[in-house]
């Protein structure tokens, strides 16, 4: 490949945005702009926010000397737009209209491929959005609930997942859609993928309620139970809706999400924070045992990536309950800036088709 890249990527959080800038797979440049509660608070709206961050991005790449004239694409993260299956987007009007009116719900990431276009556009460049937060490509049998009325949906980390799946791959000589993973995305929260032949086709709803705890959230909870507690009387659907996410999993327990203060907790000898931890291993591995089921055994890895990945404590509870299934690879942190680089360079080298939004 004798032409380098230059790629612009950037991914809106609830209270940064990260942006960097790669020559092909190579990171020139990357940052994180910190956005303050009063800052955010001022905007009735996550649309609002646009023209603040789009500036803060140009005044940055500005700072450090990256000339817009010297990029070849720009790509962002993808929002909260109408489920499609993994791959890369070409921004479009009808993706735009989507994320503006935020279909599946109103989140940062939906100005990730606005701020993309409005940058990309006068310099008459190419726009794209990465494997987006909506991802949804489970089979149908993974769509049945036991009630009719509720199917279950994918709300995960795709964008990494993919990305780690795509390395361990590499590392095994071949292409993602040649293997078969489950893998685990340990961060905030968990979601535990089943990656069959280059497809997500089962994943827990990891933001819902569904699949191990975290160290912010529940996930799945007996139902009775949590009926009882619905129908109490102590609490708004809005109190109920924060224990399930932001504050229940490590948070309710033990009052933190911090993995290393736990461990050093677990050290000094606190025993509750120990079989708490514990116990969360404990559900992610069962996770992970539920998803080799659904390839029928057929595991060529087992993939652990995330924050806490980088926790050897939660690693080697994790590794001694699953490692008899298959080989375990361990990617820690994430890795979604340089995904979405690679995915738009993949198109770009003609290595992947780029993918229509309609």
């Amino acid at each position: 490949m004798d032409k380098k890249y230059r790629i612009l990527a950037i991914n809106p959080g609830s209270t940064s945005t990260k942006i960097a800038v790669y020559d092909d797979e190579n990171e020139v440049f990357i940052k994180t702009i910190r956005h303050s509660a009063e800052k955010i608070g001022e905007y009735q709206t996550i649309h609002e926010q646009y023209g603040f961050r789009k500036e803060l991005i140009l005044n940055s790449l500005e700072v450090n000397g990256i000339a817009l004239g010297s990029l070849d694409a720009v790509v962002g993260r993808g929002g909260n737009m109408k489920p499609v299956a993994g791959g890369t987007y070409r921004v479009n009007p009808a993706m735009l209209e989507d994320l503006r009116a935020g279909v599946l719900g109103q989140h940062a990431s939906n100005l990730g491929g606005v701020i993309a276009q409005s940058i990309a556009e006068p310099l008459g460049l190419p726009a794209f959005v990465v494997d987006p937060v909506i991802v949804d490509e489970l089979d149908d049998l993974a769509r049945i609930s036991g009630m009719p009325e509720i199917k279950r949906k994918a709300k995960d980390h795709p964008l990494n997942q993919k990305a780690v799946a795509r390395r361990a791959a590499a590392e095994l000589g071949g292409e993602y859609r040649d293997f078969n993973f489950v893998v685990a995305h340990m961060g905030g929260g968990i979601s535990i993928g089943v990656h069959r032949e280059g497809r997500i086709v089962d994943v827990n709803n990891c933001l819902d309620g569904d699949g191990p705890f975290s160290p912010e959230r529940t996930g799945g909870l007996p139902v009775g139970s949590l009926l009882d507690l619905c129908f109490s009387g102590e609490f708004t659907r809005d109190e109920i809706q924060r224990k399930i996410v932001g504050s229940g999993g490590l948070v309710a327990y033990l009052g933190t999400n911090d993995g290393m203060e736990i461990n050093r907790r677990i050290k000094a000898g606190d025993e509750n924070a120990r079989l708490v931890y514990e116990a969360m291993a404990y559900q992610i591995s069962k996770e992970i045992g539920a998803a080799a089921t659904v390839l029928k055994g057929a595991v060529d890895g087992i993939i652990l990536t995330g924050g806490l990945a980088y926790d050897q404590l939660l690693v080697g509870w994790i590794r001694e309950r699953v490692g008899f299934i298959t080989r375990i690879f361990v990617y820690r942190g994430e890795f979604e800036m340089l995904a979405l680089a690679q995915g738009v360079l993949r198109v770009l080298i003609g290595k992947e088709s780029v993918r229509e939004y309609r």
